[in-house]
């Protein structure tokens, strides 16, 4: 092999394993990472609510790994095509390059799930009129676990409401748009039900444990109207309630400047069986409409 030859073939090596490092930095960052990876995550990528990147982040993923291909190409095109016509007759080097297509493959397939799987988890049917129609999704699967510290100060779990209705959502304190609504929603839907006898409990989880602490646990029900009974704001250890946020896959981005958080309105319909329902990014009447179907 010239010496060409194995500089093309040393960039070709290079170029996939960078790219592999790059698409997973991007599509599958690490649990309770350090900060720093997770600014990393965000400068290089962005981040949209449902934890992919955002517009830029794709032309940068795409078009890096095309533009030093073409470089390679631009500055070793004689050794590259050198070294495929070699590879037909080496079988070491077809199998570097079978390897190569098939690692190629594997990134895009598995970028595409991952893709697929924020879809999924994002994309509620929308409402129309308000109230859900007959054919609207019922999920029936089991529900993530749920034990975090209440606002009263005592923890309440999932598990302590077991034989009655439960709405799951999620919101904190310094948001101003979409959680005051979510919140609004929730205990409305609550107040439809409960005057027709059947009171669901309340769980509003907090996005922003950094900032929600238990200590502001109290003022943030208060100032969200909470009644004395049946819903409840629960937080805990940073640690703690990303770990619950995670098991129920919430997608969410926190800007590490700012504190605040991308997130969607969604509110989980859980069953006296302790089973995920439905989900909802509808209002206080789809929400008090799903659960009168359980």
């Amino acid at each position: 092999m010239s010496r060409e030859e194995a500089v093309a073939l040393t960039g070709l090596l290079t170029l996939f394993l960078v790219t592999a490092a790059w698409w997973a930095l991007a599509f599958w960052p690490v649990p309770d990472g350090p900060a720093w990876l997770e600014r990393t995550r965000y400068v290089c990528f962005g981040v949209t609510a449902s934890g992919l990147p955002d517009g830029g982040g794709w032309v940068g993923l795409i078009a890096a790994p095309l533009g030093m291909l073409a470089m390679l190409l631009a500055g070793w095109w004689s050794g590259v095509r050198r070294l495929a016509r070699r590879a037909r007759s080496s079988r070491l080097l077809s199998g570097v390059f079978a390897v190569l297509g098939l690692g190629t493959a594997l990134i895009v397939l598995g970028a595409a799930t991952r893709v697929q799987q924020a879809r999924a988890l994002t994309t509620v049917p929308e409402l129309a009129g308000g109230l859900p129609p007959e054919t609207y999704p019922r999920l029936d699967r089991p529900s993530p676990p749920l034990a975090l510290l209440a606002h009263d100060g005592i923890a309440r779990s999932l598990e302590d409401f077991r034989g009655r209705a439960v709405l799951v959502t999620f919101a904190y304190a310094h948001c101003e748009t979409v959680c005051p609504l979510v919140v609004k929603h929730v205990l409305a839907a609550q107040q439809t039900l409960g005057a027709a006898g059947e009171r669901p409990v309340v769980l509003i989880v907090t996005l922003d444990p950094w900032r929600d602490t238990p200590s502001r646990l109290p003022a943030m029900a208060e100032s969200w109207g909470l009644p004395e009974a049946d819903a409840w704001v629960l937080g805990g250890a940073v640690a703690d309630v990303e770990a619950a946020l995670d098991a129920w896959e919430v997608p969410r981005s926190r800007d590490l400047v700012t504190g605040e958080v991308t997130h969607p309105s969604l509110t989980w319909i859980i069953d006296a069986a302790g089973r995920m329902a439905y989900a909802s990014t509808g209002g206080a009447d789809a929400i008090a409409s799903l659960v009168r179907r359980l």
